[in-house]
């Protein structure tokens, strides 16, 4: 069995819905011990987060996914005797993860200050929607919502259309990944020095960072970036750079240059345009190509394009994808086993010394792991 990195670690999450939890579950992936410590009956908000309304047994499936591998332990953080468990838990830990608005955990008498005088060396990683101070710090951290407000929602779709959101919770999962990086920069450093940290990063920062292309061009002109009317694939990038209906399908372009392109697929309305054209007349030079490329069937296009080494790819459904040699290659999938249900969902990414990490362990039921966790941590009440 492999040495992860992480081995060794304890995380205590305190944290529901998909940040947070998104944080705990690559840190699990990585060899941490992951702790949830939730509140009794209820639990993670994430167990009734029910995404296409896919159930595994009481809990929602979006659960299962982003909590497998790790432990649960129930915790009322306004009980004494509770407190006095968790507290015990905390002296023993690396690493504390939480998601709550702010102020939540200074009530509990668990912000870091506080939890710095039981563990000077604790890691503290805090996820806020928006920062702990400011007009907004206590508007909800929901992510379609700093979708909107960060401009976000203005970079995809066609400038003809009103703003178009991601289709998954990228704020979310940006932030999660963001969190992470801390907390190991954190952990290298407390290697090295032996002091704990505090590590804060909010959703809207996450977007923030997100979009410094953007964010970059625009403090330096003060212009808004405009998408393109048809094909918008990047609001800072010429034609020919988007996706196109052909005969049978549809296909993405990349960055290329305007004559070569023209030249590739004998497209004769391109002929007139040079590559510094490209962007001053997108929208035109992206209407001559549309009505050009649908002529054709995608495979047609993607033998002209790649013979002169251009950036074309066919767009795939996740059937099609699936069924791909290149997909199949990667085996990014893995199942889990929550009771009698099988879950299929993608394992981590990150390969070490070339070994993929699996992890199979089914997201715990609330409160399961209980009486192993005090004994484990030596913990009488």
């Amino acid at each position: 069995m492999m040495d992860l990195p992480l081995q060794g670690i304890t995380v205590l999450e305190f944290s529901q819905y998909l940040s947070g939890p998104s944080a705990g579950l690559r840190l699990a992936d990585l060899g941490a011990r992951v702790i949830k410590i939730e509140r009794p009956h209820k639990g993670d908000a994430g167990r009734k987060l029910a995404i296409k309304n896919l159930w595994v047994d009481d809990n929602s499936l979006l659960f299962h996914t982003i909590n497998r591998n790790k432990e649960s332990f129930t915790a009322d953080l306004k009980n004494e005797t509770d407190i006095t468990i968790v507290k015990k838990l905390i002296a023993k830990a690396d690493v504390i993860i939480h998601n709550f608005r702010p102020g939540v955990m200074e009530k509990t008498g668990l912000d870091y200050e506080a939890v710095k005088k039981i563990n000077d060396k604790i890691i503290y990683a805090a996820i806020s929607g928006y920062g702990k101070t400011g007009p907004w710090k206590n508007k909800p951290g929901q992510d379609l919502l700093l979708q909107s407000i960060t401009g976000l929602a203005y970079t995809s779709g066609n400038g003809t259309n009103g703003p178009v959101p991601f289709g998954i919770s990228i704020a979310d999962m940006l932030c999660g990944a963001q969190l992470v990086q801390g907390i190991l920069g954190a952990l290298i450093r407390r290697q090295k020095n032996n002091t704990g940290a505090l590590i804060e990063i909010s959703l809207l920062e996450s977007l923030l960072d997100f979009q410094f292309e953007l964010l970059t061009t625009y403090y330096t002109n003060q212009q808004q970036p405009q998408r393109s009317k048809i094909n918008n694939g990047h609001p800072l990038l010429s034609a020919p750079y988007g996706i196109y209906k052909t005969a049978d399908g549809y296909i993405a372009l990349a960055m290329m240059d305007i004559q070569v392109l023209a030249s590739a697929i004998k497209c004769n309305g391109l002929q007139n345009f040079l590559q510094q054209d490209a962007f001053e007349q997108r929208d035109i030079i992206k209407k001559v190509l549309a009505e050009h490329i649908i002529t054709q069937e995608t495979k047609h296009w993607l033998t002209a394009l790649q013979q002169q080494d251009l950036w074309a790819m066919e767009v795939l459904d996740w059937d099609k994808m699936l069924q791909h040699e290149a997909y199949e290659v990667l085996e990014m999938e893995q199942v889990v086993y929550a009771g009698d249900e099988k879950i299929f969902t993608t394992r981590c990414p990150v390969r070490i010394n070339g070994e993929r990490l699996y992890a199979d362990k089914p997201a715990p039921q609330l409160g399961e792991d209980n009486e192993k966790i005090k004994r484990d941590f030596l913990i009488a009440e």
